[in-house]
């Protein structure tokens, strides 16, 4: 015979830690262990002509290495500039955007721009080639080479029959990334007003003195759920710093041991619901809300 007492009942024995919230349906976290495969790089080494061919790995440079420098060094800056927080431009901003100063900003400001160092690798790469055919053939104008060497020509007819063809299709994608961007956007502005209506409904409809405590898991909860799909969308996210302040350990280790994190915390908001001592229209009204965030 089950000899567990209801937390509604009693109230004083009722806590929104986890280990003392059990909700009705137990979420199950299974972990599959994927089988380790052994993999080997295949690199190039330069060594250098001085040292001898068992030099230790300290004394080699990779080809590897050397091309990748420099992609690696921009990508790691526009990961970094992606878990920047940007803030919506108030009257202050706008008025710092349209001044006439803007331009200087944004020249000194180009380093750090994510279009610009997404270009740094293949303007860096088409130029190193154009460096190379154009020191060729000024050396085989100025017979520093054996006359045996050709000049390398190219016609202009194709970049002029591609040019226009390019110039819409830059159009095109400029214009699909601003659709993308406004689309994101508004999704981000529906769950945020989703959980601002869900957290304004709980603290209207749930005024009973034996849920207080549930209420106030409950809405721990839908505080969570924003940042949790902040972190489950953004690559690189640390969710154990972001909610280490909204949630209590043992909730935050079950969230962090769910392999679908803000699911995880959309069923902790659906047990804390069924577990208030409400009207059922009330109640249905509150589960209603989740479907919108």
């Amino acid at each position: 015979m089950n000899t567990r007492k209801n937390p509604i009942q009693n109230p004083a024995n009722f806590s929104f830690y986890s280990s003392d919230f059990n909700p009705r349906i137990p979420l199950k976290f299974h972990h599959f262990p994927f089988p380790s495969k052994s993999s080997k790089k295949l690199t190039f080494r330069f060594l250098c002509s001085s040292q001898p061919s068992d030099s230790s790995s300290n004394e080699t440079l990779t080809l590897s290495s050397i091309l990748h420098a420099i992609p690696n060094w921009a990508d790691s800056v526009k990961e970094r500039g992606m878990k920047q927080k940007r803030s919506l431009y108030d009257h202050e901003k706008w008025v710092e955007h349209r001044s006439s100063l803007r331009h200087l900003r944004h020249l000194l400001s180009s380093l750090s721009s994510r279009v610009i160092l997404s270009l740094v690798p293949p303007v860096i790469a088409f130029t190193s080639v154009a460096v190379i055919i154009a020191s060729y053939n000024s050396a085989v104008s100025l017979h520093w080479l054996p006359e045996f060497f050709p000049i390398l020509r190219a016609s202009s007819l194709p970049y002029q029959l591609a040019a226009p063809a390019l110039a819409l299709l830059l159009v095109f994608r400029t214009e699909a990334s601003y659709s993308r961007y406004e689309e994101g956007r508004k999704a981000w502005t529906k769950v945020l007003a989703g959980t601002n209506d869900l957290a304004r409904q709980v603290i209207a409809s749930v005024g009973s003195a034996s849920d207080v405590l549930i209420k106030k898991a409950l809405l721990q909860y839908i505080m969570a759920f924003p940042v949790a799909l902040k972190c489950h969308i953004i690559y690189g996210s640390d969710i154990a710093m972001d909610l280490q302040n909204l949630l209590e350990v043992d909730d935050l280790e079950v969230v962090l041991s769910s392999k679908h994190r803000p699911q995880c915390i959309i069923n902790f908001i659906s047990q804390s619901i069924w577990l208030l001592n409400m009207e059922d229209t009330q109640r249905q009204m509150l589960v209603s809300s989740i479907i919108h965030i």
